[in-house]
């Protein structure tokens, strides 16, 4: 797993900075250093990750923005190309931040939501437990993201999306 971090946030609270810290993330200095084929998690595109990209995530890995929902807003960057950028489906933040507010995710849970969906719960949990918060997102979204890793790929993750929304 790749971060950038935009250095938008408080760095006390930076979930991939912690991710980092226990060796469970790879920090990215510029965005162009995101390992090329790399699925980047980008809220703003439409295509949405599911099983249909486990094959790329595995050689690839999977890379998330650490920016700022309110300095960035719907800015995220454009020089990704749209054959790399995933959306996750709904669901919503346990960190303290954002806790409760839908789709606004930190790195980790993020990190972890694409993790579960991609059939890795395991090491998704494995991860959140790096977090006081961090058990509270899978109770939190707990009947969305059983429906997600059910999912066999995007239409049946956007059909079960559908269910929340």
């Amino acid at each position: 797993m790749y971060f950038y971090d935009g250095n938008q946030c408080d760095p006390k609270k930076c979930s991939g900075r912690r991710l980092a810290k226990f060796d469970l993330a790879r920090q990215v200095k510029r965005i162009a250093h995101i390992p090329a084929n790399t699925l980047v998690l980008m809220p703003t595109t439409k295509k949405v990750i599911s099983r249909d990209d486990l094959e790329r995530a595995k050689k690839s890995g999977i890379a998330v923005l650490d920016l700022s929902w309110k300095a960035t807003g719907d800015n995220f960057p454009k020089s990704i190309k749209m054959s790399r950028q995933r959306a996750l489906p709904f669901l919503l933040a346990a960190n303290p931040v954002n806790y409760g507010k839908p789709f606004i995710l930190s790195t980790a849970e993020a990190y972890v939501a694409a993790l579960v969906i991609l059939g890795y719960r395991e090491q998704a949990e494995e991860l959140m437990n790096k977090f006081k918060w961090g058990p509270t997102f899978f109770s939190l979204n707990k009947e969305p993201l059983e429906d997600y890793e059910n999912a066999k790929n995007s239409e049946e993750i956007i059909a079960a999306q559908s269910l929340y929304i």
